[in-house]
């Protein structure tokens, strides 16, 4: 809450390739006029989660604790997106805006399956109560 108090202290944007996700990178590259860079054939795919609803995810945990002898795993994430479904969503961020985006598929210099099956589960926490913020409804 302190954050959104002032602008510049609103969020922190990593956009390199050590820290800074496809996400991140994609809005940078999209500010800039530079194509978005997808790794290979963009399958890889992922949970996301907006930095607002982290705290709560931990907030809802303590409130409500496992009893005793029983184990939990909550999956901190609300949407799954392939890096072909971020490049979509920032292209049609930045169209809204009134930015060209162009798309630019290169190879992929990781070592890693570019398209998996991910199905992961993330029903607990909602089950708890969290009322997430959607990347896919709120990226503008």
């Amino acid at each position: 809450p302190e954050t959104q108090e002032d602008d510049a202290l609103i969020n922190r944007l990593d956009y390199d390739a050590i820290f800074g996700t496809a996400l991140n990178r994609f809005c940078v590259q999209a500010a800039v006029g530079h194509p978005l860079t997808v790794y290979g054939k963009g399958g890889q795919t992922r949970g996301y989660l907006d930095i607002r609803d982290t705290v709560r995810c931990v907030e809802l945990a303590i409130a409500n604790p496992a009893k005793i002898g029983e184990f939990r795993v909550f999956n901190q994430f609300t949407e799954q997106f392939s890096v072909n479904d971020l490049a979509r969503l920032v292209t049609k961020a930045g169209q809204k805006l009134g930015i060209e985006v162009t798309t630019q598929s290169v190879p992929n210099p990781r070592v890693e399956a570019e398209e998996h099956y991910y199905n992961a589960k993330h029903t607990k926490l909602m089950e708890l109560g969290l009322e997430p913020h959607f990347l896919s409804e709120a990226l503008l």
